[in-house]
C-alpha cells in the first residue's frame, strides 16, 4: 500500500513538472512574438544602425550583415563597438562591418558623424534609429537639453535630416525608428519639453521621448511621400537588455527579485530585433510608410501617436532646437 502511494505521488509530481515545462515553453513562445521571415538579400546595400554594440541593435546588425549588407555601426563607446563588430564579422563571415563614433547626446557629434558619413560612403539604403536611453537621472546634455529627449529623439531627428539627401539618392530606401509601447502614455509638453518648470520624472520623460519617435516617423513619411524613402516606427517588445540599467541601479532588490521572472517574461535581444529587421527588409512595405509595427505586423499606435497636428508642431520645434531650417 505504501509503495502504491509513493508511486502515485511520484507520478503526480512528474505530471506537474511536465505540465509546468509545457506551460513555460508555450509562454516563452507567445512572448517571443513574430519572426521576420523575409529571405531578402542586401548585397551592395549600406545599412546604418545607431547604438548597435549591444542588445537588439547588435542582433539587427548581425542579421543584416548576414544578408550581405555593408553595416555601419554608429556607437558612442568605440571599444565596445569594435569588439561587437569583430564578433559579428567572425560569426557570419562578412568583413564589411565597420564602426563609426556617434554620440547622440551631442549635436556637434551628430553633425561630425554625418559629415564623415557623407564624405566616405557612397549610399545609404537603410537607416535604423535604434539607440536610446531609458529612465536615466535628469542629465543635461552639452546643448542644454534633457538627456532622454535629446538622445532618443533630437539626435536621431538631426541625424536623419542630415542624411536625407543620400537616402533619396539611394531610393528605394528606408528609415526605421525604434520606439516603444510606452508612447501610449506619453505627452509632448511643448511648454516644458526638458522639465525646467515641472518636477523631473524619468518615466514621464521616457514616455515623451518614445511618443516623439512615433510622431517623428509619421511626419517624416508625410514629408517624404513620393521620394522613394519610407519611414516606419516600431515597438520591439519588452526585452531584457542593458537599456534598463539606470532603474535597476536604483532598485537593486527589485532587480534581484525579478531576475528569474525576467528571463521568462521578456524577449531575448534576438527576438526583440525581429521587428526592426522586418521593417528594414520585408518586401512590399512601401505603402505602409508612416505606420507603426510590433511583433512583425502593423499595429495601430495609441491615439496620441496619430495626431498629425502635434507631429507637425513637434517637427518644427525639433528643427528649431537642432538648428535646422523649418522647411515644409
Amino acid at each position: 500500500m505504501g509503495d502504491e502511494v509513493e508511486s502515485s505521488a511520484a507520478g503526480t509530481c512528474g505530471a506537474v513538472l511536465v505540465l509546468t515545462a509545457v506551460c513555460i515553453f508555450l509562454l516563452r513562445l507567445w512572448i517571443s512574438g513574430g519572426v521576420c521571415k523575409s529571405k531578402a538579400r542586401l548585397d551592395g546595400k549600406t545599412v546604418l544602425i545607431t547604438g548597435s554594440n549591444t542588445g537588439i541593435g547588435k542582433e539587427t546588425a548581425r542579421d543584416l550583415a548576414r544578408r550581405g549588407a555593408r553595416v555601419v555601426m554608429a556607437c558612442r563607446n568605440l571599444a565596445r563597438a569594435e569588439a561587437a563588430a569583430e564578433e559579428i564579422r567572425r560569426s557570419i563571415g562578412n568583413g564589411n562591418v565597420v564602426v563609426r563614433h556617434l554620440n547622440l547626446a551631442s549635436l556637434h557629434s551628430v553633425r561630425e558623424f554625418a559629415q564623415e558619413f557623407l564624405a566616405t560612403e557612397e549610399r545609404l539604403d537603410i537607416l535604423i534609429n535604434n539607440a536610446g536611453v531609458m529612465m536615466c537621472p535628469k542629465w543635461i546634455t552639452e546643448d542644454g537639453y534633457e538627456m532622454q529627449l535629446a538622445v532618443n529623439h533630437l539626435g536621431h531627428f538631426l541625424l536623419t535630416n542630415l542624411l536625407l539627401k543620400m537616402l533619396k539618392n539611394s531610393a528605394p530606401s528606408r528609415v526605421v525608428t525604434v520606439s516603444s509601447i510606452a508612447h501610449g502614455g506619453g505627452n509632448i509638453d511643448f511648454d516644458d519639453l526638458f522639465f525646467d518648470k515641472r518636477p523631473y520624472s524619468s518615466l514621464v520623460s521616457y514616455k515623451q521621448s518614445k511618443l516623439a519617435n512615433v510622431l517623428f516617423s509619421k511626419e517624416l513619411a508625410r514629408r517624404l511621400r513620393g521620394t522613394g524613402v519610407s519611414s516606419y516606427s516600431l515597438h520591439p517588445g519588452i526585452i531584457y537588455t542593458e537599456i534598463g540599467r539606470h532603474w535597476e541601479s536604483w532598485y537593486p532588490l527589485v532587480k534581484a527579485i525579478l531576475c528569474l521572472p525576467s528571463t521568462l517574461l521578456m524577449k531575448t535581444p534576438w527576438q526583440g530585433a525581429q521587428t526592426s529587421i522586418y521593417c528594414a527588409v520585408t518586401e512590399g512595405l512601401e505603402n505602409k510608410s508612416g505606420c507603426y509595427f510590433s511583433d512583425c505586423a502593423e499595429k495601430e499606435p495609441a491615439p496620441v501617436g496619430n495626431d498629425d497636428k502635434v507631429a507637425q508642431r513637434l517637427w518644427k520645434e525639433s528643427a528649431r532646437l537642432v538648428g535646422l531650417p523649418e522647411e515644409e
